[in-house]
C-alpha cells in the first residue's frame, strides 16, 4: 500500500473521503436510533444506568487514548506505542463503537444495536485501512512491526504493569472530548418527550 497525492492506492482502494468525513459516516445509525419509535423497549430502570455506563466507559476510552495520541492538542505527533495503544491500534475508534451502541441503547431501540454495531464496525474498518497505510508511510518500518504486533480491535494481553492511566495530557485530552458529552442531550430529551 503507498500513499499518491493523499490517496491509499492498493489492490483495494479506500476513497480519501471516507476518512476525512469519518465522524459523519457514525451518524446515520445514531440519527435513527434518536428519530424512531418503533418497538421501543420501556425499561429505563435498566437501559439508562447501563447505557450511561457504556457511555462513560467509552469517553474513558477516547480521553486516555486522547491523553497518548495527542490527536487536536497541538502537540507534535509521533507513532503512538503508550497507553491504550500498547494493547490495541485504534482505541478511539473502540470508544467511539462503544459511545453509539451505549447512545443507540439510550434511545430504547434494543434490536438496532447490533444494526449501529455492524455499521460502526465497518465504517472504521474502512478508515483504519487508510489510516494504516498513511501511518506506514510516514513512519516505515516501525509502524510496520508495531501494525503486526498489536492488534486492532481485541487486545491479546493486558499488561497493568507500566499501564500510565494518566499523564501530563490529561486535563487537554478531557477538554477536547467535551464536545462528546453533548451527544447525550438529544436522547434525554427523546427519552423526556415520550
Amino acid at each position: 500500500m503507498e500513499i499518491h497525492s493523499g490517496r491509499l492506492t492498493s489492490g483495494k482502494e479506500i476513497p480519501w473521503w471516507i476518512y476525512r468525513f469519518r465522524t459523519y459516516l457514525a451518524i446515520p445509525p445514531l440519527l435513527f436510533a434518536l428519530l424512531s419509535q418503533y418497538n421501543e423497549v420501556e425499561a429505563g430502570w435498566v437501559i439508562w444506568p447501563v447505557g450511561i455506563g457504556l457511555f462513560l466507559i467509552g469517553m474513558a476510552i477516547r480521553i486516555w487514548a486522547q491523553q497518548h495520541l495527542h490527536h487536536r492538542l497541538k502537540v507534535h505527533k509521533h507513532l503512538t506505542l503508550t497507553g491504550p495503544y500498547q494493547f490495541v491500534r485504534n482505541p478511539l475508534y473502540i470508544g467511539n463503537i462503544i459511545i453509539c451502541v451505549a447512545l443507540t441503547m439510550l434511545s430504547e431501540l434494543l434490536w438496532f444495536i447490533p444494526v449501529t454495531l455492524v455499521w460502526c464496525l465497518g465504517t472504521y474498518s474502512l478508515v483504519i485501512r487508510y489510516e494504516e497505510a498513511r501511518i506506514v508511510a510516514r513512519y516505515g518500518e516501525e509502524a510496520r512491526r508495531y501494525l503486526s504486533e498489536v492488534p486492532r480491535w481485541i487486545p491479546k494481553r493486558v499488561r497493568f504493569k507500566n499501564i500510565k492511566l494518566v499523564n501530563e495530557f490529561l486535563g487537554r485530552a478531557f477538554l477536547i472530548e467535551l464536545p462528546c458529552w453533548l451527544l447525550l442531550f438529544p436522547y434525554i430529551l427523546k427519552e423526556i418527550i415520550s
